[in-house]
């Protein structure tokens, strides 16, 4: 039986139930976040609820985050998933229920909070080594992508365009930049350099965008934070994806035409492993490169 939380009660998933008024059910009008844990110690939880706390502000939803910590801990004990290699955490708040009207409500309505928490599957090297194939998509997402909003339809769309071509992501393009993914961020290996989207309105600022740049930087890989044209990718040295389940993720083919030479490269799995090193996480044993000890 899964427990979920909601609006305060931790109680069997079949009993949870959203009013039909809920402004995040008819308007969208919500933000979430997906934490992962790692032999049931939470990574990155403080930087999530940051970001949650921002979208909440940007909405003018007034809720103290502080307590959501707990129902993240007490969601893997209930589900008996505080020592599964890797599970994760839902969390979504909307306004709350009232009438239907596009503006605030006058009387400010009680926010909804549920939460459920999963298990899921990490890649292991020969998994990670296939990487995955990539189609770019329009960006006709709204302007204020850095919220993170419930109302994902443009996101829905671009993936579903990558599932028609046979694909397993998709990459969004604005005004000829390669942005970001439908759920992750983007990046691309130029020239030995490692480039990504500056974090502006534009893109999600990642909570793993954040750490595998600092991993980048420490492990003495030339990074730069700049837009990637969609031209300079066909001679990109490598491309990959990065997200709180994605974590660091090859793309080895991109619009029906392989990247480089249609292989993982050394920079995304040097950062892969020290991404799983610095989470806890399990660490794939790859094979030592060509000509190495």
């Amino acid at each position: 039986m899964t427990t979920v939380y909601m609006n305060g009660e931790y109680l069997p998933k079949r009993e949870a139930a959203v009013s039909p008024d809920d402004r995040g059910f008819l308007l969208a009008d919500g933000v979430y976040e997906v934490t992962p844990a790692y032999d049931g110690e939470f990574f990155g939880l403080d930087g999530h609820l940051e970001r949650l706390e921002r979208g909440l502000e940007e909405l003018r939803i007034g809720l103290d985050v502080e307590p959501l910590a707990e129902v993240h801990r007490r969601l893997l004990e209930e589900n008996g998933l505080a020592e599964v290699p890797t599970a994760k955490v839902y969390l979504q708040v909307t306004r709350g229920a009232a009438r239907r009207q596009h503006a605030f409500p006058e009387a400010e309505p009680e926010p909804t909070v549920y939460a459920f928490a999963t298990e899921w599957t990490a890649p292991d090297a020969a998994e990670w080594e296939e990487g995955c194939s990539a189609v770019t998509v329009p960006d006709r997402r709204w302007s204020r992508v850095d919220i993170k909003s419930i109302a994902l339809l443009p996101n829905v769309l671009a993936q579903q365009a990558a599932h028609d071509a046979g694909a397993e992501e998709s990459i969004f393009v604005h005004e000829g930049v390669a942005i970001e993914g439908a759920h992750a961020n983007f990046w691309a290996v130029l020239d030995g350099t490692v480039v990504t989207h500056p974090a502006t309105n534009r893109i999600l600022p990642g909570i793993t965008r954040a750490t595998v740049l600092e991993l980048a930087r420490d492990r003495g890989h030339p990074v730069r934070e700049r837009p990637v044209q969609v031209e300079e990718l066909p001679g990109a040295d490598e491309v990959f994806l990065t997200g709180t389940t994605t974590e660091v993720l090859p793309i080895t083919e991109l619009d029906g035409d392989p990247v480089s030479d249609g292989s993982p490269g050394p920079v995304s799995r040097d950062l892969f492993v020290a991404y799983r090193e610095k989470v806890g996480g399990p660490v794939p044993a790859f094979p030592a490169p060509a000509g190495g000890a």
